[in-house]
């Protein structure tokens, strides 16, 4: 028996009082801290102000008057005593009650007869007078969930998703008679179009975060969740590799993440457009999908590009336009219906966790095929590739930014 397997026997059947020795520490840390908590530091001081945070999540709009939805993200409970709106006091209703613990949410029924088109400032005053302030930048009423709305939806983030995606991969019979320069031109010139993915990405996660409540560290989330996305799908990446050597096999997985993180890009783009509607912004909510139409059909080149050596069937390309498309109808219906800051901070982190691992999977592509054909992984085409991938996602970008 060699020393590797004397220390795997030794280590699977460790004795009792090992095994005590090893909770031991757990028990006295939870016990110090139970200590702590209970009796205090001994230091006695009074705050100079209450402490409170309400978080206005959402305003809504309809017959019976104003609805809002507020979160108690501070650490102790608040009362909200009075609520003003366009600096008149106002008789409201709470649900479950206008004490909320911590993380607890609840309804506020106003009924306030606001007008089409106005602005409108709600204000909440707790017990301890601080107050918090939601705004209405123009009302309207609040579009109400019915089936009809769903189907809408679906097809608003089908036209912006999965349409444009399919014509951007249309391209790929143009782009296969390209030689090997060419297409590593074609595979930079993708990596210029994660590039400004990825920087999008992160900033739309930041603009979330910052509306987010404090207390969930929203800008950590959306680190934490590009961190922890790009480290699990290398990780995935690499045991694939160990099963799979096929080179077709691995221009088709390519693909397919290429897909899973413009796809998970593309959920961000329907939850803009879904809010925009849900909040009475007709207007933009169009402008919007012009926009991200325009902008998503160059993504296509990117999902087909690892496809160059390959004759994949048209099943492929259907399922790969899905796959990046059909993210944008759930983010239409998540826009439109339940929106959270949160949540949305931290899906954009994982969608930009999911574009950093595909950029480095085709440089290692590239990097790989170079050496082997003793090629200049960064030439001067290949950076013009790059550029010119960079340049486009930024000049379609102009048609959505507002």
């Amino acid at each position: 028996m060699n020393y590797a397997d004397q220390r795997e026997t030794k280590t699977s059947s460790l004795p009792l009082k090992a095994i005590l020795w090893g909770i031991l520490p757990l028990i006295l840390l939870i016990a110090i801290i139970g200590t702590i908590a209970k009796v205090g530091t001994g230091i006695e001081s009074e705050p100079a102000a209450p402490i409170e945070v309400v978080n206005v999540e959402k305003i809504t709009l309809n017959d019976d008057g104003i609805q809002v939805k507020v979160l108690n993200s501070g650490p102790e409970e608040i009362t909200i005593a009075q609520v003003v709106v366009d600096g008149a006091f106002w008789n409201a209703e709470f649900s479950p009650s206008d004490t909320l613990q911590r993380f607890e949410r609840g309804t506020i029924l106003i009924p306030y007869p606001w007008v089409q088109g106005d602005p409108h400032e709600i204000k909440l005053i707790t017990s301890n007078g601080l107050i918090f302030t939601g705004e209405v930048a123009a009302a309207a009423a609040t579009l109400t969930p019915t089936g009809k709305l769903f189907a809408q939806y679906a097809l608003i983030g089908f036209y912006v998703g999965v349409i444009p995606v399919g014509l951007g991969l249309l391209w790929y019979p143009f782009l296969r008679r390209f030689s090997v320069k060419g297409m590593h031109v074609i595979l930079s010139l993708t990596i210029g179009l994660l590039f400004f993915l990825v920087i999008d990405t992160f900033e739309e996660g930041f603009e979330m975060a910052a509306e987010a409540p404090g207390v969930f560290q929203g800008t950590g989330l959306v680190w934490f969740g590009a961190l922890l996305s790009c480290l699990f799908l290398i990780a995935v990446d690499q045991s694939n590799d160990r099963k799979l050597s096929s080179r077709t096999l691995e221009g088709s997985r390519v693909s397919r993440k290429i897909a899973t993180g413009i796809g998970l890009h593309n959920f961000g783009e329907g939850l803009a457009i879904g809010s925009a509607f849900a909040v009475g912004e007709a207007a933009l909510g169009t402008f919007l999908i012009i926009g991200f139409t325009l902008h998503n059909i160059t993504e296509g080149v990117g999902i087909a590009a690892p496809l160059l050596k390959e004759r994949p069937s048209w099943k492929t390309f259907v399922t790969l336009a899905l796959i990046a498309g059909g993210p944008a109808i759930i983010g239409t219906w998540a826009g439109g219906f339940i929106f959270n800051d949160t949540l949305a901070a931290l899906f954009f982190g994982i969608g930009a966790g999911a574009i950093l691992q595909v950029i480095y999977v085709i440089s290692k592509m590239i990097l790989k095929e170079s050496e082997k054909r003793s090629l200049s992984p960064v030439s001067w085409l290949n950076f013009g590739g790059l550029s010119a991938g960079i340049l486009i996602m930024y000049i379609t970008a102009l048609m959505v930014k507002f």
